[in-house]
């Protein structure tokens, strides 16, 4: 593969920066998922010419892919995680009222 230009580079780093921020992620959630010891933007640029040579715009798209399935699913497994407790605190707090009106009313 020839190498990334210097505009495709700046192209791919915008595109990073505004793909991060729509899901409230950071470079250091980037970096992590990469694998890379620093979450910089010369060591995500050194992954990002790395991966291009392993197999072009598509390599790095379907590693792009990846990480974005992965944080979709984490998140749509915290939600339900919390919707699935959700009612159970609910319910504690009913009881506790409950209780509470009891004590109330016996007094």
């Amino acid at each position: 593969m020839s190498k990334l230009s210097t505009q495709e580079e700046k192209e791919l780093i915008s595109f990073i920066k505004d793909w991060l921020k729509s899901h409230g992620f950071s470079q250091k959630d980037l970096g992590n998922e990469l694998n890379i010891k620093s979450s910089r933007t010369s060591e995500i640029i050194l992954k990002i010419k790395e991966l291009y040579k392993k197999g072009g715009m598509f390599n790095i798209a379907k590693n792009f892919i990846k990480i974005e399935q992965k944080w979709l699913n984490n998140i749509k497994n915290d939600y339900q995680e919390t919707k699935q407790t959700a009612p159970y605190n609910q319910l504690d707090i009913i009881d506790s009222l409950v209780d509470q009106i009891n004590q109330d009313t016996s007094e």
